[in-house]
């Protein structure tokens, strides 16, 4: 209990920071683009360095849930263009969803399983059963924010590995159109310029298809042998 306490503190307190230090000003479109010459100049002196410090911030961004990862990702993209800014965002932001889920269940899902036992009961077996395809899913479908599907599957039994994997496979899609949309950064007006409704529905169907396989499945081995 204390260790937990512990760490919920520090992570309150590198939150706090964030905001108090006025991060969230910082990580915005506008500003990006105002810094876009300098960021690229720093990066074509110090590359090793630069690189390893935007993949650390990246998944500091997403491990503690932070406003952002969507600026950062336009910014990977224009600075280090299509190919090699996917892939480390990509990794990056994996690993800092699996730090975030991994928080959730050290901190939280005791406490909530001791108090909400019948109702996660339910959600528990269908996780054991079809965890990976509900987080694919949930995953490629963007109307389930980054950050509540790493907290919410950290309340679950999921295995970490499983997690990972599925996130960076299910994330990579939109990774590449965000990443491409910041290779051309300095034209950009709005985030909402990025996803149009039919991309949103190409992902939606996408990420549905997992579900329904597996439903046409269950079908098929219930139905009586002729």
């Amino acid at each position: 209990m204390k260790t937990k306490l512990i760490l919920l503190v520090m992570i309150a307190s590198a939150i706090a920071l964030f905001f108090i230090f006025g991060g969230h000003e910082q990580l915005t479109l506008a500003n990006m683009q105002a810094q876009q010459l300098r960021l690229q100049e720093a990066y074509a002196n110090h590359p090793m360095w630069f690189i390893g410090g935007y993949f650390a911030a990246y998944v500091l961004v997403a491990a503690l849930s932070l406003p952002g990862a969507s600026i950062m990702t336009l910014l990977g993209g224009a600075l280090f263009g299509l190919v090699t800014g996917a892939a480390i965002i990509s990794f990056a932001s994996s690993m800092g969803a699996t730090l975030a889920f991994w928080s959730s269940r050290y901190i939280l899902r005791d406490t909530i399983e001791k108090k909400f036992a019948k109702q996660l009961g339910k959600i528990q077996q269908g996780v054991a059963t079809d965890g990976a395809f509900y987080l694919f899913s949930m995953r490629l479908v963007p109307l389930f924010p980054f950050w509540v599907v790493n907290l919410v599957f950290g309340l679950t039994r999921l295995p970490t590995w499983q997690f990972y994997l599925v996130s960076q496979v299910a994330m990579f899609p939109a990774t590449l159109v965000y990443v491409n949309a910041g290779t051309q950064l300095a034209q950009l007006e709005k985030l909402s310029d990025i996803l149009s409704p039919s991309l949103i529905a190409s992902f939606a169907l996408l990420g549905l298809f997992p579900l329904l396989a597996r439903w046409l499945l269950r079908l098929l081995r219930r139905a009586p042998a002729e």
